[in-house]
């Protein structure tokens, strides 16, 4: 038996994404490069840890201007994680979604609630399907987020320009979790895992906000 994607070595592990066994060349090579990988992956999940990632050119960030303090992530928790909740929900609910169409979504984003600070609403689609998929489920959410604070509270409470920098810092994080890999999902990945947390932890609190 040969390895299911060069056939030619002796195949070491089995591989979810390609319904066979591989070698472990193969699955270092290939591993969200020409093959769809599975969030559950074992050997993805290991790979993860030993991932370079970072963002390698911090002069050309996007929307520098824009300042996210730590400060203001801590006292608007809930908000943070009801934008990234949409964000999260709107790219699994998009087949094939990966990294760069998350980053694209982002961008689209930012570039259009850039244009509510101005007074003129202008909305910026991503030119890439699944990105312009993503861009419209998170507009959802984070449109229902607003409806439930306002029912809540009886009142609108968090105003655009919280949800602009909340996008930008999700930007970054993008940036800097981004592995590079044509069908690379680690920062999809990151959120799946990191904000599941953020928003179970916040139960009991205002958790109604950001759970559907």
């Amino acid at each position: 038996m040969a390895c299911a994607i060069c056939h030619i070595r002796k195949p070491r592990r089995s591989c979810p994404g390609v319904n066979g066994d591989i070698c472990t060349l193969c699955c270092g090579n290939e591993r969200e490069v020409t093959v769809n990988c599975p969030f559950e992956c074992e050997f993805l999940q290991e790979a993860r840890k030993h991932e370079r990632t970072g963002i390698t050119d911090a002069d050309n960030i996007p929307n520098k201007d824009i300042v996210v303090k730590e400060e203001f992530l801590e006292d608007h928790e809930i908000v943070l994680a009801g934008v990234s909740n949409a964000l999260l929900r709107a790219t699994l609910e998009t087949e094939g979604a990966v990294d760069t169409d998350v980053r694209a979504a982002l961008d689209a984003l930012i570039r259009t609630y850039r244009t509510l600070q101005s007074g003129v609403y202008y909305e910026h689609r991503p030119d890439n399907a699944l990105a312009s998929r993503i861009f419209d489920g998170t507009q959802r959410g984070i449109e229902e987020f607003r409806r439930k604070e306002t029912e809540q509270r009886g009142m609108a409470h968090t105003r655009d320009s919280e949800v602009l920098q909340m996008l930008v810092f999700l930007q970054r994080m993008e940036l800097d979790r981004n592995n590079g890999r044509a069908r690379g999902r680690a920062f999809i990945d990151f959120l799946r895992v990191f904000f599941s947390e953020t928003v179970e932890g916040l139960a009991g609190r205002s958790s109604s906000l950001i759970v559907p």
